[in-house]
């Protein structure tokens, strides 16, 4: 009786060892916070002509470092890398500083995760405001709030790669709505 006892004792201990090393953060990945090659291939060919290759995109702000054990945050850098690659893959980026005729300023204002959760739903908002070089005029101001949810399926054993997982998501469809309303704005 006693060695069931302590076998099952040892096997609990492993267990919360084992969750405890799961309660690292893990960082979001840049690369996939981009637009998906799908959207951005559909989405060049809208983008119209007074868009192309024509948005500088400034420092990015309010994003934080991902620590330890505070849960997977968004970094400015990180920010920076997927907002400039998603305006690059659909054509607007101003690859020359002197040739961009708009300049982008993006701020992540608001990111809501959840401490746990089998299905980790993350909520995110960023302020973008478009300005035309020329006049100064803003020809675009909005906050857009998206929310991703990543089921327990998609990482079973590890609520810190599920929340990594939501936090991307949320931020490629929060991108993925801020390119289709300049498309669809036209900048006129």
């Amino acid at each position: 009786m006693k060695s069931r006892f302590w076998s099952s004792l040892v096997g609990l201990m492993g267990l919360v060892w084992a969750i405890s090393l799961a309660g690292c953060a893990s960082p979001t990945e840049a690369p996939k916070l981009a637009l998906d090659p799908q959207d951005s291939l559909q989405m060049r060919g809208w983008v119209p002509d007074r868009l192309k290759g024509q948005i500088l995109l400034s420092p990015v702000t309010g994003g934080r470092a991902t620590g330890s054990w505070w849960g997977s945050k968004l970094s400015n850098a990180a920010l920076q890398e997927a907002i400039e690659e998603s305006l690059r893959a659909t054509g607007m980026l101003a690859l020359r500083p002197a040739s961009g005729g708009f300049s982008m300023e993006a701020q992540l204002v608001d990111l809501e995760q959840p401490i746990f959760g089998l299905n980790t739903k993350v909520a995110l908002t960023m302020a973008y405001t478009v300005v035309d070089k020329r006049s100064g005029a803003v020809v675009y101001q909005r906050r857009l709030r998206s929310v991703y949810v990543a089921e327990f399926t998609a990482a079973m054993v590890d609520p810190n790669e599920r929340l990594r997982l939501a936090t991307e998501g949320a931020l490629r469809s929060n991108v993925n709505l801020m390119l289709r309303d300049l498309i669809a704005l036209a900048l006129n």
